[in-house]
């Protein structure tokens, strides 16, 4: 029975041979057979007509149709004989440069354009808040505590004067200092003729005392000397202010108990005031202290002119953007804190840097990459590093380009898919060793055993 089998295998054999090419086997003498498949020649390969797309060279099939990835139609592959067309386009389609033919590259409306060199500038626009000068605005508060008995400034937004009054306070301590100076005032007159001189000069220091005392209150020193003329005491005193400015908040009413230390009222000197510009994060290296910036009121046509005095070191975390802050003269009150203004910053030019087009910049997040032409249909990805950019659409090149170089301003995408996509199926159809000879066996993975089919 296993001499049958043996030669029914061995005519099978003979006659695949007859249909399909040379194929290396042997039969032994003994109980089992080992069969070895050998690859058929390349001259037999290279009469088959193939197609393949002009967009994706690696898609290859023996049969007329459409691009799988693309749609576009696909075109017979020309034999240059010994499947050295095969050969060609596997070394077209290596590494990261890719080929395109014209036809292709106009129906993918590739624009080219050149690295130069140019002078940079930028006008940065934005918008800016009005607020106070920090160190012009005050705070009104009382050192003793009393009952208001009348306020002479009882309107927010009142324009207030230095020494302007501001409340009367009753205030049963500024009776009793009244009452105290008085008395020093009478002692040194008393002992003023003392034959004692140490008596003499005791009344001084106590008069001195109780003088710094109404000062230390605030009491002016006119009504000090009111007081000293009269010798009467007041029921009431009046507080004064010691700053001009506007009157941005009142906390107290008349007839109101006011403690010591308790803030009355908030004044600011808006004569002066500061207008915040927000800057983008990408705006920042344009931007200096001391550059000219134009703020525009939005009921005049004529800028106010102002510098850049501080760019603050933070971001804000809602908008995601950095102040800079503009100090303006406001004789006439024209800017109101809490305003809303246009903001034009003129910055200063960079001379003489290279330059490429924005639109020409494919930003991966991480990465920024263009793509240089090569000629002939031949284009490179390229990892650049940016700097500056303009308004006009240009940005700095820091590293990666040189001047005069060509490079793709639009249709980038289309060739970055395809760049990726010729990566990724070489490294899936690379192989991992080199084919062996015709005739010889190719490893265990081609190579059958048959000693299955003689089992018992």
């Amino acid at each position: 029975m296993l001499r049958t089998i043996k030669f029914f295998l061995t005519v099978s054999l003979a006659l695949l041979l007859l249909f399909t090419g040379p194929i290396a086997f042997s039969l032994s003498d003994g109980e089992h057979a080992h069969l070895h498949l050998s690859a058929g020649p390349d001259e037999a390969r290279a009469e088959i007509q193939q197609y393949t797309c002009s967009m994706h060279p690696f898609i290859i099939r023996d049969e007329p149709g459409n691009c799988p990835i693309c749609g576009m139609t696909l075109t017979p592959i020309k034999n240059a004989g010994s499947g050295q067309g095969a050969q060609s386009r596997e070394q077209d389609s290596s590494g990261a440069i890719i080929t395109i033919d014209p036809v292709t590259q106009q129906n993918m409306g590739v624009r080219l354009s050149t690295v130069s060199r140019r002078d940079m500038s930028r006008t940065i626009r934005t918008v800016g808040v009005v607020g106070y000068e920090e160190a012009r605005q005050y705070s009104i508060n009382s050192k003793i505590e009393g009952w208001i008995e009348q306020l002479h400034v009882n309107e927010t937004g009142s324009h207030v004067k230095k020494g302007q009054p501001l409340l009367e306070i009753y205030s049963p301590e500024l009776v009793t200092a009244q009452e105290e100076f008085l008395l020093a005032l009478r002692n040194k007159a008393a002992l003023a003729k003392s034959e004692v001189p140490e008596i003499s000069a005791g009344a001084g220091r106590l008069l001195e005392s109780s003088h710094k005392r109404l000062r230390y209150w605030d009491i002016s020193e006119a009504q000090i000397k009111n007081l000293e003329k009269t010798g009467t005491v007041q029921k009431s005193l009046t507080l004064y202010s010691q700053y001009d400015g506007v009157l941005t908040q009142k906390k107290v009413n008349e007839g109101m108990f006011i403690k010591a230390g308790m803030e009355l009222f908030q004044i600011a000197d808006i004569s002066k005031v500061w207008v915040y510009a927000d800057i983008y994060e990408y705006e920042l290296p344009w931007l200096k202290v001391g550059q000219t910036a134009s703020i525009q009121l939005p009921y005049q046509q004529e800028p106010v002119q102002g510098r850049i005095s501080t760019i603050y070191p933070y971001v804000e975390t809602k908008t995601r953007t950095v102040k800079a802050r503009i100090d303006l003269d406001n004789p006439d009150f024209e800017l109101k804190p809490n305003m809303y203004v246009n903001v034009r910053i003129e910055t200063q030019a960079v001379k003489n840097v290279l330059t490429i087009p924005m639109e020409a910049v494919l930003n991966s997040g991480e990465h920024q990459r263009v793509f240089v032409s090569l000629g002939n249909g031949k284009f490179e990805p390229r990892l650049v590093q940016l700097g500056l950019q303009s308004e006009g659409g240009f940005v700095q090149v820091v590293q990666g380009l040189a001047e005069n170089q060509s490079i793709v301003v639009s249709a980038q995408f289309m060739l970055d898919s395809e760049s990726t996509l010729r990566a990724a199926v070489q490294k899936m159809t690379e192989p991992e060793k080199e084919h062996p000879p015709a005739g010889k066996a190719v490893g265990p993975k081609a190579e059958e055993s048959l000693d299955s089919l003689f089992e018992k």
